[in-house]
């Protein structure tokens, strides 16, 4: 699961909701919440935060938490 879908789950958010919200498929909404390998746009962040109410700085600091600048 990646840390979107956690994010989602912790929330209890009804992914088919979202995709009506968002206009974002079922099955990309499902790839993005349970494939690492898939890569979170952007916009999806800014879309599915707007459908679940919650700002979207805080869904993008919980999902991208992992990520940091390399030692110079």
């Amino acid at each position: 699961m990646t840390k979107l879908g956690e994010y989602l789950e912790r929330r209890a958010v009804n992914k088919s909701h979202v995709g009506r919200r968002t206009g974002i498929s079922k099955q990309r909404i499902s790839e993005i919440s349970t494939k690492e390998t898939a890569r979170l746009q952007a916009d999806e962040v800014y879309l599915i935060a707007m459908a679940i109410g919650v700002n979207p700085c805080e869904l993008l600091e919980y999902v991208c938490s992992d990520v940091k600048l390399l030692e110079e």
